[in-house]
Order: C-alpha cells, then sequence, then structure tokens
C-alpha cells in the first residue's frame, strides 16, 4: 500500500486554550434535513416529484422545521417540486424551506424565482473556498474567490427585496471549509456578513461543512471553535454544520462541533448522502435522548421511520444501526445476556425507575420496538437461555437446570453452526425434560391420606410391559418414590423440587421441576399440567426415566 503518496488536506488550527473538550451537550440543537437534497442526490433512483412530497410530509411529521427540499436551479424537477410545496400550500407555517443554489448570477435568480410566495425560507448560498478547489477547480486566487462570494450575496439580497415577501432568511457555506484555512474561511464569511447585515431580528445562518472529512472529529471541533470565536456579530449567527462521513466519524464531528459552539446541525435521517453519507441525525438525536436530553424530535416509532425511508430511498438499513438496526438490541454473548436480563429484572421498563443496563443505552419501548435482545449461538450462556425461557415460554428454570440446559444449548448451536431459533430453544426443553413418558409411562395413579402417611398406587407402562405399583411416604412423591425404588430395584432421591404457573391467568398450568440424584450423579426431569400434583408425578417420571437412560 503506497501510504507514501498522501499528504495531510487540512490546515492546522491555530487554537490556543480551546474550550470545547470541558463542555457538554445539554440541549438538542436546530435540526435540519438535507434528506431531500444531499440524500435524494444520492440515490441509485431519485424520488419522483410525488415520492418527495410524501417524505417532506413525513419529515414534518417527525418534527423538523427546516427542511432543504432542493437545488431549483438544477433541474425542472427540482424547481417544480419547490413550486408544489408552495402552490399546494403544504408547509405549515412553523416549517421553513430551504433551498440551494452557487454563487452564479443564473442559478441565483432562478433559486430566488422558485421561491415567490414562499410564507418562510432559507437562500443557502456557498462557493467553494478551499485551497485545492481554487486551484484545481475554479483556478482563482483568494481575493477572486472572496469577491464571488461577496457578489453573490450581494445579488441574493437584491433579488430578494425586490421579488420576496416572506420571512427569508440567509445562510451561508464556504464549501469544502474543512480544506480551507482558518484566517481564509472567516475573512470570506466575513465579507459575506458584511452584505447580509445579521441582526437579533434577523439572524444569519453560517454553515460550516465537513464537505469532505479529511481530519479526525477533535479537528473539526477546532475549526468550529475557531470560527465561533473570529466570526463578526457572533450573537446575531446561528452557527451550523454539515459532517461527511468520509472517515466514519459524521456522527461524533457533529457532535464534538456542537461542544465548540454550533447550534444547529444538518444531516439526514440514518445518514443516507453523497458516497459514505451525511451525518446521521437519528443517531445524534437519540444519543441525546439516552442522556435524559430531549431530541425535540418524534422517534417513538422507529420501525416507521425505516419502513418510510427504505420506502422512499430504496436503501436498506444495516442490521448493526445504532438503536434502528434490527440487530440493535440483540446480545449473543452469554456474559451480555445475563447482565441484560438481571437488570432488566431488576429495573425493568417501568418509568418510575432510572434506566439502567450494563449493555443497552436505551429502553427499546421508548422507540416502538418490542424488547428481544437475545439470540442464542454457541457463545450465549445460561443468561439468554433463561431470558428466553422465562420471557417466550413462562418457564423459570432452577439454576442448576438451568446450567445444564444452557450447555445442552449451547451444544446444539455449535453443531448447527448458526443462532438457534426461540422455537428450537423451547422445543429442545421439552424433548429432553417435559412429560418424559420412555422408558416409563404413567397410565393412571391415585392417591390417599392414611393415618401412617400417604398411600399411592400407580398404573404404569415399563417398556411395553403395564404394571401396577404402590407406596407409601409422607406426601404423593415421596410414596411413588418408594414404589419405583422397589419397582426397579434401585436407589434414588429426589435433591430438588421447584414448582411455579405458567402464566397469571385463573387457567394457568402448573410447571414442576423435579431432580434425583443417584450416587453423586443429579437427573433433570420437569412436568406440565393443568393439575400441580399431576404435573410433580409428571415431572418425578420424567426424571428418572433420564436417570435410566443413563
Amino acid at each position: 500500500m503506497n501510504y507514501q503518496k498522501y499528504q495531510r488536506m487540512y490546515h492546522p488550527v491555530p487554537l490556543e486554550n480551546r474550550e470545547w473538550p470541558g463542555k457538554e451537550i445539554t440541549k438538542a440543537p436546530i435540526w435540519c434535513s438535507v434528506d431531500l437534497r444531499d440524500g435524494n442526490q444520492a440515490l441509485y433512483s431519485p424520488m419522483t416529484t410525488d415520492e418527495k412530497v410524501e417524505f417532506f410530509k413525513f419529515l414534518v411529521k417527525l418534527g423538523f422545521k427546516e427542511i432543504e427540499v432542493g437545488f431549483p436551479a438544477a433541474s425542472h424537477t427540482e424547481f417544480e417540486f419547490v413550486r408544489r410545496l408552495i402552490d399546494g400550500d403544504l408547509i405549515p407555517d412553523d416549517v421553513s424551506i430551504q433551498v440551494l443554489t452557487q454563487a452564479r448570477e443564473h442559478i441565483i435568480k432562478k433559486t430566488v424565482e422558485a421561491l415567490k410566495g414562499a410564507k418562510n425560507a432559507v437562500i443557502h448560498l456557498y462557493n467553494s473556498t478551499s485551497t485545492l478547489q481554487r486551484e484545481v477547480v475554479f483556478r482563482k486566487d483568494k481575493e477572486e474567490i472572496k469577491q464571488l462570494a461577496v457578489d453573490g450575496a450581494k445579488l441574493v439580497k437584491s433579488l430578494v427585496s425586490g421579488q420576496l415577501e416572506g420571512n427569508i432568511r440567509y445562510e451561508y457555506s464556504p464549501e469544502s471549509f474543512t480544506c480551507t484555512e482558518m484566517d481564509y474561511a472567516a475573512e470570506v464569511t466575513n465579507a459575506v456578513l458584511d452584505v447580509f447585515e445579521p441582526s437579533a431580528d434577523n439572524k444569519v445562518i453560517v454553515n460550516l461543512p465537513s464537505t469532505i472529512e479529511v481530519a479526525t472529529a477533535n479537528v473539526y471541533a477546532d475549526q468550529i471553535e475557531y470560527m465561533c470565536r473570529h466570526l463578526n456579530n457572533r450573537e446575531n449567527l446561528i452557527i451550523s454544520v454539515h459532517a461527511h462521513n468520509d472517515r466514519g466519524t459524521g456522527v461524533a464531528s457533529s457532535e464534538l462541533a456542537l461542544l465548540a459552539g454550533a447550534d444547529r446541525v444538518e444531516g439526514t435521517i440514518f445518514g443516507n448522502g453523497e458516497r459514505t453519507g451525511n451525518t446521521d441525525i437519528i443517531t445524534v438525536a437519540l444519543n441525546m435522548f439516552c442522556q435524559g436530553i430531549n431530541p425535540e424530535l418524534n422517534l417513538e416509532n422507529i420501525d416507521e421511520i425505516i419502513e418510510v425511508f427504505e420506502k422512499y430511498n430504496r436503501l436498506p438499513i444495516h442490521p448493526r444501526h445504532p438503536y434502528a438496526g434490527e440487530m440493535a438490541y440483540v446480545a449473543f454473548s452469554g456474559s451480555h445476556q445475563d447482565a441484560i436480563k438481571k437488570s432488566m429484572d431488576k429495573f425493568g421498563s417501568s418509568p418510575k425507575n432510572k434506566w439502567a443496563n450494563p449493555y443497552l443505552t436505551i429502553d427499546p419501548t421508548d422507540i416502538g420496538r418490542k424488547y428481544e435482545p437475545i439470540l442464542i449461538n454457541s457463545q450465549s450462556g445460561k443468561g439468554g437461555v433463561s431470558y428466553i425461557m422465562e420471557n417466550k415460554y413462562g418457564y423459570t428454570l432452577p439454576k442448576p437446570m438451568l446450567v445444564e440446559f444452557a450447555s445442552v444449548i449451547n451444544d446444539m448451536s455449535d453443531e448447527k453452526k448458526t443462532v438457534l431459533t426461540n422455537h428450537e430453544i423451547h422445543q429442545a426443553f421439552k424433548d429432553i425434560y417435559v412429560n418424559v413418558a420412555e422408558p416409563i409411562k404413567t397410565r393412571f395413579y391415585r392417591s390417599g391420606d392414611e393415618d401412617d402417611g400417604t398411600h399411592i398406587s400407580a398404573t404404569i407402562e415399563y417398556s411395553g410391559k403395564v404394571s401396577s405399583i404402590e407406596g407409601k411416604g409422607n406426601g404423593p412423591l415421596d410414596a411413588l418414590c418408594n414404589g419405583l425404588r422397589k419397582y426397579l430395584d434401585c436407589d434414588f432421591e429426589i435433591s430438588n423440587y421447584t414448582e411455579h404457573a405458567l402464566t397469571r391467568s385463573s387457567d394457568s398450568k402448573a410447571a414442576t421441576y423435579i431432580a434425583v440424584k443417584q450416587g453423586e450423579k443429579m437427573f433433570w426431569g420437569a412436568g406440565v399440567d393443568a393439575n400441580i400434583n399431576t404435573a410433580s408425578i409428571y415431572a418425578l417420571i420424567s426424571a428418572v426415566n433420564r436417570m435410566l437412560a443413563g
């Protein structure tokens, strides 16, 4: 790998006594969805106008108050979509649409034309300022690039003043900001701000994009803090960030930028965008949510958001996607499963309790997910098996029995070389432990109390032969044990007995667990029946059958 051909693309940030590392995020930023622009242009098949309208309505439903809807001068389709939103009165009064324009005369004119009649809108003006873009793409020097930005701002302002009557706000982006010298980025932006004249009643958005990620997220934070210190009239500015994901740190870059002074985040739901994508707003918002911060977006039904996203973007959500992935709440590791179960047992999902779980940052029910965190493979342990048996099927296995059964399940998964379904685990438990009727099958039993204890008589089938046995003891089980010991001519004793109802309903069946001990070996059996005494008899016979099978 010829790593020597690469060089640093960003400029060192002259920032002393940086403050952002000591700060915390305490509130949600202003969110701006760019799904209908950055997201849409990055699709194999861009959305139709009808699809864009429906997706716009859904973004409004999610709570976005600022939505970049397109680049009206780019195509007739883009222009007509903006007009359809305005002419169809589809934009709520508390929502601002945002349109993008390069600092070029004919593009600016077409953009302003598209906004006629808009009540609330943002005109997003941009031009590229980086060293490489100046030298290679535009072949202009610093003064020429700055003049391009200033002239564009002047034209936007004059056309807005002459043609538009709504609440029109300005946004400026020094595109490829992360690859621009910081002092020059501030110089160009301040020159544009001199034209737009921000005030307390008409704040200007300064968007500082990592058009391409070229450094670690902390460098981006330094760049944002530098600009916050060096932009004029800072109190009347809204500092916005628009992070791409070329290095896989779009979310981190946006979060650190908020620490560094940013007020606004542009991004897309689930991070769709050019190349490796944009900042994933869903992840940033839920990162705040899990720290007790109101994200100010309606994310309580994550499956609906996924459904709509996949329908209009025709892109899948990765199964390991933070929060939204179908495996986001799945644990394979035995120790993880055990910790998850114990935490859920202690804290549950009650709104009265503060959420605390060693491996789950949020309660999945808060975003509309059913809590199904555990799948079982050969790496799993008793915690996962216990969770499935108890929460899916109602069995609370005694710990020694659970250890034995979990080992059986791990061996099954190892042999199968894949995950086991809940049904397979349940079926294995029934096959191995529950109401086992080979080689002994109980055909009939009757018990009654006498002066010297309980007497039981039973008809059993043993290896195809029907026999009657009798026994006495201090209860039905003890009496049956005495009868079986005599009939089988072998010694064993009950060493463990537990019981519970499988459900909380009045017609619930009983589950009984019994271990019989023969020498140093222990054999578990389980019985399930509507009658607790019958369930106990079945559990004992199951344990004895497993003992006889060795």
